[in-house]
């Protein structure tokens, strides 16, 4: 009898400790299983977390209206789900509090040249949902100090934000060549800007597309060369939170239906004409063969209506930092895999 006691009291205490696990799990997965777009469609809104001012990125003007490559990409999410660009509201946010205030579902997307990496997907639980812009970490310098290469840097002072992988890059970089530096660490992108154009560094490191945009905020721009040297692989992505699946394929493919967009020729301009088109990858892009709009939850034409109102990659890209913008960042890997690059999409079939 006492040994049918104690086995029976083992197996209510471990049948309890099963459904406390079981409970937890579905806590914790009621957390992240966040139904965005039914939020999103009740808000009439996406809420969109940006940088807090980026030239050519995310920067708001004088009046509030927000303008960028990674402003567009977040127009590009409302048009395929409002057929309406301007149904976002844009939240600035800087480097600290940016994943936080994502997992936290203070934002519904976060469009913040921000690095897709490992780490960051495991310790947030976020998922980035393609990469939409290859960058690097670089240098810039006063041209005055002639100098063309990060390895002639030895014992320069070096302006760098603090938690970004840029702060990561810079140790790796100048440890694996023997440089001697001095780190001057700031909390914030304006406070870095101010650092280095006051003269407190005599070189600032952040992505190359950063380098470019922090360049134009500069006193004497002009005065100011950005070095050839790309020290990391930077790919910067849209993020999402992870368990949010239905989002996170209406956030991704947006992405691609855009960069498949440049490559089958279909923009803004010519977007009538394509509907018109009777090319399987075009009919299947404009929703005009297949129900890939109706997989999504979106209506047949979502990826058309991206293009109509913000266009394709090619065209976003130009406009905010490209050879139709004042920074004129080259392409570089961001040029199509058939054009030269590495930005590639996969199919819509």
């Amino acid at each position: 009898m006492a040994i049918f006691s104690r086995t029976f009291r083992s197996g209510l205490l471990i049948g309890c400790a099963i459904a406390v696990a079981v409970a937890a799990a579905a806590i914790t997965y009621e957390r992240y299983d966040t139904r965005t777009l039914k939020r999103t469609l009740r808000r009439d809104a996406v809420l969109c977390g940006v940088n807090t001012g980026l030239p050519g990125f995310s920067m708001p003007d004088d009046k509030g209206n927000w303008s960028g490559f990674d402003v567009d990409f977040c127009r590009a999410v409302a048009a395929a789900i409002f057929n309406d660009p301007k149904k976002v509201k844009f939240v600035p946010l800087d480097a600290n509090q940016r994943f936080k205030e994502l997992r936290d579902r203070k934002v519904d997307i976060l469009s913040r040249n921000s690095t897709y990496s490992m780490s960051r997907e495991t310790e947030y639980g976020l998922t980035f949902a393609g990469i939409a812009y290859y960058d690097g970490a670089g240098f810039m310098v006063p041209q005055s100090r002639n100098v063309s290469s990060g390895l002639e840097l030895d014992g320069s002072k070096v302006c760098v934000q603090g938690n970004t992988t840029t702060q990561l890059n810079l140790a790796d970089y100048f440890r694996a060549n023997n440089i001697k530096y001095q780190e001057l660490n700031l909390p914030s992108l304006e406070e870095l800007i101010k650092a280095y154009d006051s003269g407190k560094c005599d070189v600032l490191t952040t992505d190359v597309s950063q380098l470019y945009a922090i360049r134009l905020r500069l006193t004497k721009p002009a005065d100011h060369v950005i070095l050839p040297d790309v020290v990391s692989k930077e790919p910067l992505a849209p993020v999402v939170r992870q368990r949010d699946d239905e989002w996170m394929m209406i956030v991704k493919w947006t992405l691609y239906a855009m960069i498949n967009a440049e490559e089958l020729g279909v923009t803004s301009q010519n977007i009538d004409q394509a509907l018109k088109s009777k090319k399987p990858d075009v009919m299947r892009l404009v929703g005009t063969e297949g129900a890939y709009g109706e997989e999504l939850d979106l209506p047949r034409d979502w990826a058309a209506r991206i293009i109509r109102h913000v266009g394709n990659y090619g065209e976003v890209y130009d406009r905010n930092v490209g050879e139709g913008s004042k920074l004129a960042i080259p392409r570089g890997l961001n040029q199509l895999w058939n054009a030269g690059g590495i930005q590639y999409a996969p199919p819509i079939r």
